[in-house]
């Protein structure tokens, strides 16, 4: 059977590292298996679901790496979901409610006054046809209720184990609106069936909901699909992350100069056995992939952690999976300058260093020092013994060694006191503008 896995988002908003995570790990679940990987835009919130979101999420996963292999819309499968939402009706397995909010909410307030447990009383199934016209007569229209079995359902969960709830324990929940709109709940075991979903793969927040989708799937008489929660991240604080914190959106990220294979193993990588560490490309991630090592306490997120992870990315690059980005630089200076950035963006500064302008530092006290090196510099042309043979007849010359020897060159140089090292760097600056330099 091939593995069909699917990645839902509700087009309401910019997808954050949270929702990345879920449609990374069923991305790896795809690709490790030769399965499918299918988008399904959850956009029956017609009021706050717009193209522009869709637009950003489509963007925001393929800079992931992530190629669907099939996009689904559910606002265009209305009338799917209607005709089952009439075959429910038919078998009194959906049914319909009048109570509004507020009375819903008297009701929850008395039982807990009560020491009740807050479950619907399924107060609307003993209506009569006449008292069901006499509410109609008066304005209201009805939402519709799943009549769940009351019963233990379980299922082998292939994250947290063995997993059972009793639906006793919940109310029947509700999967049409007062005007006819959906739930999340009834389209998505409708598409899940009709998708052939084999497995989903979700946070933990979806866990109660998994018992209603069972129960909902085997009243349509179809087999549910392999299911798997992974936790939920938190904060380098311990403290739950807000999907409305703009920086942990994937846009943000990525308009941040952040690299999308740090971002990716980052997320596919938390809350595993596996060390986090910088994969290049998606093969080595998918090799080790299983979900059996992802561990159910919560996935701690660290964006300091991530911006190292970025760089340590960047310091390994060859020069070949970058040259189409740098435009007018060269492996020599890549390689020489690689070790420095954090982000890409960051080899302006090395640009700046070799090609100039540059603002040489040079101390009162090092002037005669500098004077000395100046005559002392090799001829033309240069290579990568060049430093080394030029800073020995420096020191021969005036007795310096260590950092006495090297910082006041490096600062005169570079004007910093930090950076690339300068067997590597001297040769791209070249002896033109070495000379002006030290004068």
């Amino acid at each position: 059977m091939t593995t069909i896995v699917r990645f839902a988002p509700s087009p309401t908003g910019r997808i954050h590292i949270g929702n990345a995570r879920t449609a990374i790990l069923n991305w790896l679940m795809a690709s490790k298996t030769g399965g499918q990987f299918v988008l399904r835009y959850d956009d029956t919130d017609t009021a706050r679901s717009t193209q522009e979101f869709a637009d950003g999420i489509a963007t925001d996963i393929a800079w992931l790496g992530i190629r669907p292999h099939r996009v689904e819309w559910q606002l265009r499968r209305f009338a799917r979901y209607d005709e089952v939402a009439d075959k429910l009706r038919a078998e009194g397995r959906l049914y319909p409610c009048y109570e509004t909010a507020d009375e819903l909410d008297r009701k929850r307030k008395r039982q807990e006054a009560r020491k009740l447990p807050p479950v619907y009383d399924r107060a609307a199934l003993k209506l009569t046809g006449e008292e069901r016209a006499r509410l109609e007569a008066e304005g209201r229209r009805p939402h519709w209720r799943f009549k769940l079995d009351g019963r233990v359902v379980e299922w082998n969960d292939q994250i947290r184990g063995p997993q059972h709830i009793d639906t006793r324990s919940l109310s029947d929940p509700v999967l049409v609106r007062e005007d006819g709109t959906y739930l999340y709940t009834l389209p998505s075991v409708i598409d899940d069936i009709d998708f052939g979903i084999t497995h989903v793969i979700r946070g933990e927040d979806h866990v109660v909901n998994t018992a209603v989708q069972i129960e909902i799937t085997q009243a349509l008489g179809a087999t549910a699909p392999t299911y798997a929660h992974h936790s939920l991240l938190i904060g380098a604080d311990g403290k739950g992350l807000s999907k409305r914190l703009g920086s942990l959106s994937i846009g943000s990220m990525r308009e941040g100069g952040l690299e999308p294979m740090a971002v990716v193993s980052h997320a596919a990588l938390l809350g595993t056995s596996d060390n986090i560490h910088p994969c290049a490309d998606y093969a080595e991630l998918v090799d080790g992939f299983a979900l059996d090592k992802l561990s159910r306490a919560p996935a701690r997120f660290d964006e300091q952690e991530l911006a190292q992870l970025n760089a340590k990315l960047l310091h390994h690059l060859p020069w070949d999976r970058v040259k189409d980005r740098l435009p007018g630089d060269n492996e020599a200076f890549w390689l020489a300058v690689r070790g420095n950035i954090g982000k890409l963006a960051d080899i302006d500064t090395w640009r700046r260093v070799v090609a100039g302008p540059s603002q040489p530092v040079i101390a009162p006290e090092d002037r005669d020092f500098i004077t000395v090196a100046r005559a002392l510099l090799p001829p033309a042309p240069w290579d990568g013994t060049t430093w080394k043979a030029w800073t020995e007849a420096v020191r021969a010359a005036t007795g310096r060694k260590g950092k006495d020897l090297f910082m006041p060159l490096r600062r005169a140089l570079t004007g910093l006191d930090h950076g690339p090292e300068l067997a590597q760097l001297l040769p791209l600056i070249g002896p033109d503008a070495v000379l002006e330099r030290l004068t």
